[in-house]
């Protein structure tokens, strides 16, 4: 992506915004292509680079269908489910862990 434009941080031009910023307002790119991107400097490691869009070009947000719901809500609660004791966390199961901190503790108790 070479040959955009780059601002710093806090100085990007009205009429562009960031993906979290379109969201904010209840917008989303809409498969328009990035125009430029936002650098914040930091000391130790290479710039945050965020990249921008038009919001003239932003398109609404598609409506949270009931299916689209429903198939969200299985995915969480398959996230949230321990598959060691098949019980629901109440949280979701860390993937260092792949299972639930009881189950994953349970062994170092026995010992």
């Amino acid at each position: 992506m070479s040959g955009l434009p780059v601002y710093r941080w806090r100085l990007a031009p009205e009429g562009l915004a960031t993906r979290r910023q379109l969201r904010a307002a209840g917008l989303r790119p809409g498969g328009q292509d990035v125009v430029a991107q936002l650098e914040r400097p930091r000391r130790r490691h290479g710039p945050l680079v965020a990249y921008l869009y038009r919001v003239d070009l932003a398109r609404p947000v598609r409506p949270m269908t009931p299916g689209r719901r429903a198939a969200l809500e299985r995915a969480n609660t398959a996230r949230r489910t321990c598959p060691a004791c098949a019980r629901d966390a109440g949280y979701v199961i860390p993937a260092s862990l792949g299972m639930c901190v009881t189950c994953a503790d349970a062994p170092s108790l026995a010992a």
